[in-house]
């Protein structure tokens, strides 16, 4: 077996770093003070006080922000893969009218910006009145992800291996026990990906919690930074306090599934 060229190495550990510098500056900044900061930028922090994730919480109202993201992330996530369990089941086994149909309209789904939709989804929703509330933020992102989640469980439920499928309607298994006590556990790496997946998308988005919320008791985080940048942009290390409560939870969760996450990324492949 051939060694990884020295050269090779070196690259993959520079461009490592380079993705890295910008995290570590910004967890360095939030720890420092404002004389601190003018003494270099990777240089270490006197002491690692929490002051200015204190002040953030508080002061910045990320509480609300952090707190609204969270009601908003949970509902789309365990929302759009039940659904997308259900429809996806449907699209692998069972025979719909205007199936190819279908699928190419959710590809296109997948694919159209938001910035393509969001002036009649504004509307819409206003005439519904549900502008300025939880729903304006989770029922839009729901629709964005089903189409993704049938997509890729379709797909997953494919790969499941046959004889284990004939197995079961040979022993007259109903079609129910058949999907979530045989057929979701066989497939739980790719779930557990899409949850992975499904809470990045819906935690950093911006546009549709921009347009539909103009309520500051409703922003979420990504939206809640945008606004405390502009009222503080004196304060630097504050202002990296609060981009690493928003950044925090994205890296913590994909440290807990990344195993899982890797799984279902190369599963399709292996298979």
């Amino acid at each position: 077996m051939t060694r990884t060229p020295v050269f090779s190495r070196a690259l993959l550990w520079f461009l490592a770093l380079l993705t890295i510098a910008p995290f570590a500056m910004t967890l360095l900044t939030s720890f420092k003070t404002q004389l601190e900061l003018f003494q270099g930028v990777f240089t270490l922090p006197s002491s690692f006080s929490f002051q200015n994730y204190i002040s953030a919480w508080q002061d910045g109202h990320f509480r609300i922000y952090f707190l609204n993201s969270v009601l908003v992330v949970i509902p789309v996530v365990v929302i759009s893969i039940l659904v997308g369990i259900l429809s996806g089941f449907g699209f692998a086994f069972l025979r719909i009218p205007g199936k190819v149909l279908f699928s190419l309209l959710m590809a296109l789904g997948m694919v159209l910006p938001s910035e393509a939709f969001i002036i009649p989804l504004y509307h819409e929703l206003r005439w519904m009145g549900l502008t300025n509330t939880y729903l304006a933020l989770i029922l839009p992102q729901v629709a964005l992800s089903i189409p993704f989640t049938t997509l890729m469980v379709a797909t997953a439920l494919q790969q499941v291996p046959r004889e284990l499928i004939e197995a079961a309607v040979m022993d007259n298994t109903p079609r129910r026990r058949l999907l979530w006590k045989i057929l979701v556990p066989a497939i739980w790496p790719t779930l557990s990906t899409l949850a992975l997946l499904l809470f990045i998308w819906t935690w950093n988005e911006f546009l549709i919690p921009l347009i539909l919320v103009n309520q500051e008791d409703l922003r979420t985080l990504p939206i809640g930074m945008m606004f405390f940048q502009n009222k503080n942009t004196i304060n630097i290390p504050v202002l990296m306090a609060g981009a690493m409560i928003v950044i925090l939870p994205l890296v913590v969760m994909f440290l807990i599934f990344q195993r899982k996450f890797i799984s279902g990324v190369t599963q399709g492949a292996v298979k």
